[in-house]
Parts: C-alpha cells; structure tokens; sequence
C-alpha cells in the first residue's frame, strides 16, 4: 500500500465533496472512512483510477452519514448527483483547499490546526509538537475547530496570512520530522506567488528555498543529523539559493518587512557564507531582534540567543539564554552547545544527554546522544591521562 499516494489524493477528493456541497467536517469524515476502505482492500486489487475509487467511495461514505442524521436528510436528494465510474478530473484544488479552511468562522490558530490535520496529513501529534502544546490539547483544538464548521458552506476564502502559517507549519513538519511535505509545500508556495502579489508571500517561498537548498547536506551516508556548522556546503543547491535570494531580494525592496522575509534573510546570511567561520553572525543577531519585534516568539528568543553566542562569545549567550523559558523544545540542547563552546564540558555532556532524551525525532536523539557520548570519552582520557 502507497501511504504517499493515499496521502497526495486525499486534498483532491476532500475539494470534490466540499464542491458538491458537503460541509467540511463531514466530507473529512467520509474521506477518512474511504481511506480506511482503501487500506482493506486495495492489497487484492489496486483501482486502475485511485482518485476516482475515492471520491466515490467517499461520496458514499458522506451520503450514508447523511441518511442517518435525520436532521440532514434533505440531502438525500443528492443521490442524484453522484458521478457515473470513470476518471477523476485532474484539477489541482489543494491550494483552494487551504484558503477554504481558513474560513472566517475560525480563529486563525484553530483553521491552521484544522488544515493540517485534514489537508496536510499531519497527525495530532506532530500538530501539537508544531505548536508546543500538549497532544490533548490539540485534539481538542481540532475537535472544536470541526464542530465549530459543521454545516458551514466553505465559500468564503479565508485570509492569505492565515494560509501562510499552514504553509510554513507543513513544510516544517516535511523538512525535519517523520512525513516529507516539504516539496508539497514549495509548490503549494509557488502557486501562491503566483496569483497573490504580497511580500510576506514572497519571503515565504524565499525561505523554504534558501532552507530546502540545504537539505541534501543535513544528512550523513548512515542517516545521521549534521549540523549546520559542519555540512559540506558544496552539496547545497545553488540554483536554489540564488533564486530564493533574488525573490527575498525583491520583497524586502518593497520595504514592507513581516516575519518571513526576515526568517529568509536569516537563512540567506546562513547561505552567503562560503564556510561557517565567515558567517555574519552579528547581522544575524540583528535579523533576530527584527524578527523579536514583530513576533515575540519563545522559539526565536532561543535562536537569537544562540546567534549572540556565536556573535559574541559563549557567555553572552548564555546570558541571552536565561531569559527563554525553561522547558521550551530545544532549549536544553542549545545550553548543551553554548556550555561545550564555554569549556564546560561535564555540564555539556549531561545536557546532552537530557537533551536527547527531549528530542522530537530519531535523528536529532541520535545526534545529541553522539555529542554526550564524544564529550563524556574525552573526560575520561583525560582523566586517565591525569
């Protein structure tokens, strides 16, 4: 069974329910139930037409769900509707998708949370890791998000910021967790430049470029975490930087800066460096208290503080640390680095250890795991030593 296929198809047949008239939170159900049936039975015999199976199966689905709710039974009417057997049109309708979710009987928070959940294929869980929030509070987020549009008619778009953070959010998931979204992201991106002249837009795509250009040398040949510091940068993608610089180049011309473009400066300061020592580190800091400004995030604080770290010693830094609060994602692992910089090295080593524990994913355990593990060897030579 193709998760990937189920997963690329299920944005298409979840727009076909909505057109046809299916409030979103019912159509989701009945794409889900399809899915399901999907999983039972094509292992014996794969349709020749996957999206065609489901949205009939899911049309189904929906009407059944209808008949049973006697409170919806004027939609019986719409047996007729059902299409004939055959191929499913070949439209592109995530895009719309994502704006119909960002509908405005939501709050923004809650049609992001929504969006991903049913659109972007994420799980609860990786949702509520995205938010730094707890998985049960999320679910319940969802919950309310999909009562709250129940009967609703999706035909009034939602708000381009809105849409945006479900972009930046899912192409995050796909670029460091356990589901690849991040092409999927890009392209969504791409067709939002395209019919949406915004700068914000602009510095979206600017950035999942200039970071996505990276991604070939995030990884070692057995699969382990490289940092940033040590990636062999002739394994970044040139032709994907030099066009996220131009397009953040442009939007930042406009001079109308959001949180964004200033992300992508960050990332194209990052890029600019031919090594890491030749990094720019004290203009980082600055794109970091720009960034501060218009958002207040915990999660920059942090990043900002490892920039002074880097931009004015291990002290400055963790000086800058004390001020992010204990307990958010990451934070022991940035302290770990800031104290192994400092010389601090036992303290280090059991950070990064606590650290690896905390983290959100194979790959970064591992990692932090070797870093305690190189750092606790080397204490015991020494010891010996001594």
């Amino acid at each position: 069974m193709d998760e990937a296929l189920l997963r690329g198809l299920t944005p298409g047949v979840l727009a076909v329910l909505v057109r046809r008239g299916a409030d979103f939170a019912a159509a989701e159900d009945a794409v889900q139930d399809a899915l399901v049936e999907a999983l039972r039975v094509w292992p014996a015999g794969p349709p020749a037409d996957p999206k065609g199976w489901l949205v009939t199966v899911a049309w189904r689905k929906f009407l059944d769900a209808a008949r049973a709710d006697s409170a919806r039974r004027r939609r019986e009417d719409r047996v007729e509707e059902e299409p004939a057997p055959g191929p499913a049109p070949a439209l592109d309708d995530t895009l719309r998708l994502y704006f119909l979710c960002a509908h405005p009987s939501l709050t923004p928070a809650s049609a992001v949370a929504l969006t991903l959940r049913a659109v972007g294929g994420l799980t609860t869980r990786q949702i509520a890791r995205a938010y730094l929030v707890p998985e049960a509070t999320m679910a319940q987020r969802i919950s309310r998000a999909k009562r709250t549009v129940s009967g609703v008619r999706f035909d009034r778009p939602g708000d381009v910021a809105t849409v945006l953070r479900v972009l930046y959010l899912v192409f995050n998931e796909g670029y460091s967790g356990d589901v690849d979204l991040a092409a999927e992201a890009i392209r969504l991106t791409r067709q939002l430049a395209a019919r949406v002249d915004h700068p914000e837009v602009a510095g979206l795509l600017a950035l999942m470029l200039l970071h996505h250009a990276r991604r070939a040398a995030r990884t070692a040949p057995d699969g382990g975490l490289v940092p940033l510091a040590e990636q062999d940068r002739s394994r970044w993608d040139a032709q994907a930087i030099t066009e996220g610089v131009a397009i953040l180049r442009a939007a930042l011309a406009r001079d109308r800066l959001g949180e964004f473009q200033a992300q992508a400066a960050v990332a194209a300061l990052h890029a600019d460096a031919r090594t890491a020592e030749e990094t720019d580190w004290v203009q980082i800091v600055e794109w970091y208290d720009e960034l501060l400004r218009l958002t207040g995030s915990p999660v920059v604080r942090l990043n900002r503080a490892v920039a002074v770290g880097e931009a004015d010693g291990p002290r400055a830094g963790l000086a800058a640390l004390a001020a992010v609060e204990p307990g958010l994602p990451r934070r022991t692992a940035a302290e770990a680095h800031l104290r192994e910089r400092d010389g601090d090295l036992a303290t280090a080593a059991r950070l990064y250890a606590e650290a690896a524990r905390e983290a959100p994913n194979l790959a970064e355990r591992d990692h932090l795991t070797r870093r305690a593990a190189r750092i606790n060897t080397a204490l015991g030579a020494d010891r010996r030593e001594g």
